[in-house]
């Protein structure tokens, strides 16, 4: 694991600790675009360092875990950071900086951790990990449908979706902004930004950041699903929450879910439908963590994902598309048949590509 470090006090070192950056992140394998992002990250944590702390350290390493990574350490010694909710909006600062924010430290980097008490100085440790090809979608085999439109009396939606396809795996989600119109239209852009420039992160993680990312926003509710296609030889690597090996056949992949917030979620699944642990919160307004779940995806598998502009009054047996056609056609039905006039709404089916389960 390679280290450097570099003290800062003055800002020649902050010049420095940027060309760093850029060196160390090159070494590690990331894109230009993602060296040009770090770069920022450190030039940002230094220069604050020199105007709130009269300097600090920043040290760097590279990480080797199962994707390559670089973890950036920044120290210093000063008088802590006051609010850290106001420090992390977009544009907040005090004392001539980038004026970025940690918000755009926190959007930048997969992983955030801040400790700062008054007198103590700030430890501020975030992580970025080379992300996977992702040009390679058509190997996850499921069937995605979706379906929305924003309140009748809107030009814009409240709510948002999100379906990224990676090598072997998904991630699929629905997040809707408080209320309408505007605002939850910015909420709701704001966590699916967040959410599509981390998808490979970890679910639990992709919350923790998405609820720094919305501070300045009213808020949002979100539930991510990700499917995972480990290959028929890997997959007793997914026996978790009690799921046995003698379960699994060489088809079935792996269901990871977590939601904060009213998102209704159902999982028909063989031999029988499972629930989802669902906690009440608003991402951006000091939510908890969300629980992630880890279930069996088989081939007979369908999730249904969709917002409160849906009625969830509904069974299963209304909708044979659910069973007997294509994703985007169950998607549309249910739209169609239970969408409200006084909301944004928004479906998401997701369907094992074999037909006939769920009963």
């Amino acid at each position: 694991m390679e280290t450097k470090i570099i003290a800062i006090v003055h800002p020649l070192d902050a010049a420095s600790a940027y060309h760093s950056a850029r060196e160390l992140s090159e070494k590690t394998g990331f894109d230009q675009k993602a060296c040009d992002e770090i770069a920022i990250v450190v030039s940002e944590l230094a220069t604050n360092q020199l105007k709130y702390a009269n300097g600090g350290t920043i040290k760097f390493q590279i990480l080797q875990d199962e994707q390559p990574g670089l973890q950036i350490e920044a120290v210093d010694y000063g008088p802590g950071i006051q609010d850290i909710d106001q420090a992390m909006k977009d544009g907040f600062s005090t004392a001539g900086s980038l004026g970025l924010g940690l918000g755009t430290v926190n959007r930048l980097m997969d992983v955030m951790e801040i400790q700062s008490h008054p007198g103590q100085g700030v430890q501020i440790v975030c992580k970025r990990w080379v992300q996977p090809n992702t040009k390679d979608a058509a190997v996850c085999p499921i069937d995605i449908g979706v379906a929305t439109r924003p309140h009748p009396m809107m030009t814009v939606n409240g709510d948002a979706f999100i379906i990224k396809r990676w090598e072997r795996s998904a991630l699929i989600g629905i997040v809707d902004g408080l209320g309408h119109g505007p605002l939850a239209n910015l909420a709701a852009q704001t966590a699916r930004q967040y959410v599509e420039t981390h998808f490979d992160q970890p679910l639990g993680m992709i919350f923790q950041g998405t609820n720094w990312a919305c501070k300045a926003t009213r808020g949002v509710v979100m539930a991510l699903a990700r499917i995972d296609d480990p290959g028929p030889d890997q997959v007793g690597d997914f026996t978790e929450n009690n799921i046995r090996r003698s379960e699994l056949r060489p088809a079935d992949m792996k269901l990871t879910f977590a939601s904060l917030g009213n998102i209704e979620s159902r999982f028909f699944t063989y031999p029988k439908p499972e629930n989802f642990i669902i906690r009440r919160g608003v991402i951006g307004l000091n939510a908890p963590n969300a629980v992630v779940t880890t279930h069996i995806w088989g081939n007979e598998s369908i999730l249904v994902l969709h917002s409160d502009g849906i009625s969830i009054h509904w069974q299963k047996e209304q909708f044979p598309n659910l069973f007997q056609g294509s994703a985007s056609m169950a998607a549309q039905d249910l739209m169609r048949s239970l969408a409200k006039d006084e909301d944004d709404a928004t479906v998401i089916i997701v369907k094992g590509l074999v037909s006939g389960g769920g009963k």
